[in-house]
């Protein structure tokens, strides 16, 4: 995963690495909306956090179910330093908690997903994806 802006490599994340036990073919309507033409991923996360070793491999294998590919994927790892969360682009997209994804059209954002929704975090956003 390349920062758009520099080219230079984004931070990466343990927590991305796809789950293994994870079903595309119980989530046909998921894949197909994630792997919609045009849309990019930007996903904040730390390994450190409960929540993000929780719910990010799921997405990265539903994601990669999609075939959503590496250049529409952007991960930011964030840390905590002094209480506060410090990271790329932490400031500019209003991050507060993680595990935070949002999806993107055209540069304009059309969904976000913020650490805890009563559906998974692909499920999520395909489903206000998909309104």
């Amino acid at each position: 995963m390349a920062n758009a802006e520099t080219d230079a490599p984004e931070s990466t994340l343990a927590t991305l690495q796809p789950d293994p036990t994870w079903s595309a073919d119980a989530h046909e309507e998921t894949v197909e909306a994630l792997g919609e033409e045009g849309l990019t991923f930007r996903i904040w996360g730390g390994d450190w956090c409960g929540d993000c070793r929780q719910q990010l491999p799921a997405f990265a294998a539903a994601l990669s179910a999609a075939g959503v590919p590496d250049e529409r994927i952007h991960a930011h790892a964030v840390e905590r330093v002094d209480g506060e969360k410090v990271g790329d682009g932490v400031e500019e997209y209003g991050i507060d908690l993680i595990p935070t994804v949002i999806v993107e059209r055209d540069g304009e954002e059309i969904a976000r997903f913020v650490e805890s929704e009563a559906r998974p975090i692909a499920v999520y956003l395909a489903e206000e994806i998909s309104e």
